[in-house]
């Protein structure tokens, strides 16, 4: 882990005085009641989304809606592994204390259940419930089935089926197909009450008498007072505004049960306003901090967290019909088009220059034979083949956010591309989203009026287990509205690879089939592929024990406040 500090702090700007000033009479007022032992540990959080993520159980608003609404108040069957910043985090178990596939029948897996764990409305968390929430996003005949969670889960696990309870402590996941994937894309499905939901569903108005009305409002209830078996518990939401959660002090894991009371959680998805609320005093804690007032954040005794992680900041492009990236000759000159020290000199140094979606020494390289690299010449060249130049350049559209989960510093990072872009025959137009609109795009696909006739598409993506990394982008079976194949790209050869890596239950064998996968990908290059994410965030040197994994998520609750 790289950690980025200051050993010296110095004066507020003067237009930020009167608010620094003010936050520090408040904290000094807290202190000072009468009565008061000790003064509740709150941490304030800067999110660069534009609202709170969905707090109902499955977030929205990417990975930043686990990072934040997920993994703080909810558990899943499967977790990864938080706890250390020098080395890959890794699968491990959760709610699960271990899982196994059927050895005659690989498309049944069993999974024994933690014993003794609680939601927070104390009721039991047990098979019951794990059967419960595979139903609330894949059985369209349960009562609390809700369509509003399908896309944001069901295209993270496209493969599971169903849920049986075998006993109370052991349920039978069901898939349609061999997939060894399975305990990965579990991570993704969190733990809600049913109890809980069954008492919003009771305090529906009798004169609501659709069953799916009914449930969705019931659901609307369960968001505003919800009720997981995470560390964290929902205290106050405000939509658009902020979300407060305060402690689970009877948290089944005593490694992390949490020391801080409170955390607020606010949107503030424009980089420089996140940097001046961190500067005045407003938050402890900011997301993506502005590159160029980094030196500043540090100066002021803050320290910047960086560490690698699993992550591709791409253009992912499209192939239907009419598409300009038809021709693989223009996918790999814009692969060679992007001056990637730039840009990462442009970000501060807060970024890995991308030659692959995992990166040499990782089990999946597979050694491509085309080297993603600077070379504006070749790429030149490359273009001119397939019919370009100066005087008759490639029209391209990129659908494109102005902040979001991992999508870093997303309008400065797409502006740079363009420019090297021009310099190589391509003219690039942007459609600008917001990110939760971009997201729900993603999954919508190329081919969809949502699409504004967009030709690629920036959205960033975590790249920690095969399917997230590769498979759910380059699969037939994956093409909307299933999962992430945005640009319809496939082919025989990449589904074969596919079938070959989800049904090596070996890890080597897998490992060997998804090397070659990786390789093909880059050749084919149904990507620009651009930057690796560091995941850089600010934060108050009164919030002690922040460890930054290798990971897109981070561990709140173990951390602690002066």
């Amino acid at each position: 882990m790289t950690v980025f500090s200051s050993d010296s702090i110095r004066s507020v700007k003067p237009g930020l005085k009167s608010i620094a000033a003010a936050a520090a009479i408040t904290a000094v007022s807290i202190l000072a009641l009468p009565g008061t032992a000790m003064a509740e540990k709150v941490l304030r959080i800067g999110m660069t989304a534009a609202d709170i993520p969905r707090t109902l159980g499955q977030p929205d608003q990417g990975f930043e809606g686990n990072r934040f609404t997920g993994i703080p108040m909810y558990d899943g069957l499967t977790q990864w592994d938080l706890s250390k910043a020098n080395g890959p985090s890794l699968l491990i178990a959760d709610l699960a204390t271990e899982w196994k596939v059927d050895a005659k029948d690989k498309t049944k897996w069993i999974f024994k259940l933690r014993p003794g764990v609680k939601f927070h409305d104390g009721s039991p968390f047990n098979a019951d419930a794990v059967v419960w929430n595979v139903g609330k996003v894949l059985d369209k005949t349960a009562r609390q089935f809700d369509p509003s969670q399908v896309g944001v889960t069901a295209s993270r696990m496209p493969t599971l089926r169903s849920a049986r309870k075998i006993d109370d402590l052991t349920v039978e996941l069901v898939t349609s197909e061999p997939d060894s994937f399975l305990p990965y894309n579990l991570s993704n499905l969190f733990m809600a009450s049913p109890t809980q939901w069954d008492k919003k569903l009771a305090a529906v108005p009798a004169s609501v008498t659709d069953p799916a009305e009914r449930s969705k409002q019931a659901w609307v209830a369960f968001a505003a007072d919800a009720s997981g078996t995470g560390p964290f518990k929902m205290s106050r939401f405000v939509p658009r505004e902020r979300l407060e959660m305060v402690k689970n002090a009877q948290y089944w894991d005593a490694r992390r049960v949490p020391k801080i009371d409170k955390v607020v959680m606010q949107p503030m998805p424009e980089a420089n306003a996140r940097t001046a609320a961190l500067l005045s005093g407003q938050v402890d804690w900011i997301e993506a901090p502005a590159p160029d007032a980094v030196a500043q954040i540090k100066s002021r005794g803050f320290e910047v967290y960086a560490n690698a992680q699993p992550h591709m900041w791409p253009w992912q492009l499209s192939f239907a019909p009419g598409s300009p990236w038809l021709d693989k000759r223009v996918r790999q000159a814009a692969n060679l088009c992007v001056n990637r020290e730039g840009l990462k000199t442009l970000l501060g140094g807060y970024m890995a220059e991308s030659k692959g979606i995992v990166e040499k020494g990782n089990p999946w390289w597979g050694n491509p034979t085309f080297d993603i690299k600077y070379d504006a010449n070749a790429a030149r060249k490359l273009m001119q083949e397939a019919g370009y130049s100066a005087a008759k350049p490639m029209k391209v559209k990129v659908q494109v956010s102005a902040s979001g989960s991992g999508q870093m510093q997303p309008l400065p990072m797409n502006e740079y591309v363009q420019q090297n872009l021009k310099a190589c025959f391509i003219d690039v137009d942007f459609d600008v989203v917001e990110w939760n609109t971009l997201f729900t795009n993603w999954r919508i696909g190329a081919k969809d009026p949502s699409a504004h006739g967009a030709n690629a598409i920036n959205v960033s993506f975590a790249a920690m287990d095969p399917f997230f990394a590769m498979v759910r982008f380059v699969s037939t079976k994956t093409q909307p509205p299933v999962s992430n194949n945005w640009g319809y790209f496939g082919n025989a050869e990449f589904d074969k690879l596919i079938e070959t890596a989800r049904t090596s239950f070996d890890e080597k064998a897998r490992d060997t089939a998804l090397a070659k996968l990786h390789a093909r990908i880059v050749e084919e290059a149904p990507f620009v592929l651009i930057a690796h994410d560091v995941g850089p965030r600010a934060i108050s040197r009164k919030v002690k024990g922040v460890v930054q994994p290798q990971s897109w998520f981070i561990d709140i609750a173990t951390m602690s406040m002066d």
